[in-house]
């Protein structure tokens, strides 16, 4: 299996097979408090900049869609400061990247892209959000699967290694404030692609 299969496999077509429940764009409110547990119980700072991952359709109504998402950012970028770019990695996915340093205007942001690709009907497009953050030992992530409905923590490590240990401590401490993936054959890495940092570059 490739790695676009894996994706696929993991955030896309058999996450939503095996979904327990229809994913909310409201679980992403859930970062709102999970990012000052992550500051004060485990030093970790937001790296203010967040994602949203989904697949394309070559269509006019998608893409309008995408439109309208870019026109609602545009929009609210006066106001709250968020930067966005509308972007595609290397193995086809498309990203929307905002950067903001108040992680409250960053969450909003996210929601409200996510709610409009709903909105029109594209709900079944959207595979995941992320959520940066750093320390000491390195960058952590929080990946919420639209498809699933759960977070789970990627702690991307240098030869493409993973720090389980920090993963499963950030599952230990968010648990109960955050809907926890608990079957770890959904925690998939979402490696950047050559010569990038973060998963969407």
């Amino acid at each position: 299996m490739g790695l676009l299969d894996g994706i696929r496999s993991i955030l896309g077509t058999r996450a939503e097979s095996d979904a327990r429940r229809d994913a909310d764009p409201e679980d992403l409110f859930g970062m709102s408090t999970a990012y000052l547990t992550m500051e004060a119980d485990l030093g970790y700072e937001s790296a203010d900049v967040g994602a949203l991952c989904f697949s394309g359709v070559d269509s006019t109504s998608f893409r309008d869609a995408v439109d309208e998402v870019e026109a609602i950012l545009e929009a609210g970028r006066e106001d709250t400061g968020t930067e966005f770019s509308v972007s595609a990695d290397d193995h086809g996915y498309h990203w929307v990247v905002l950067e903001d340093s108040d992680p409250e205007d960053l969450i909003t942001s996210l929601h409200f892209a996510a709610d409009t690709f709903i909105e029109h009907g594209y709900g079944s497009r959207l595979l995941a959000a992320v959520f940066a953050y750093r320390n000491e030992a390195g960058p952590a992530y929080w990946i919420y699967s639209f498809r699933r409905g759960r977070y789970y923590p990627f702690a991307p490590r240098p030869g493409r290694e993973r720090d389980s240990s920090a993963e499963f401590k950030l599952e230990a401490t968010l648990d109960g404030e955050l809907e926890i993936e608990r079957e770890k054959e959904y925690w998939y890495p979402l490696w950047p692609s050559e010569g990038g940092t973060h998963p969407w570059e």
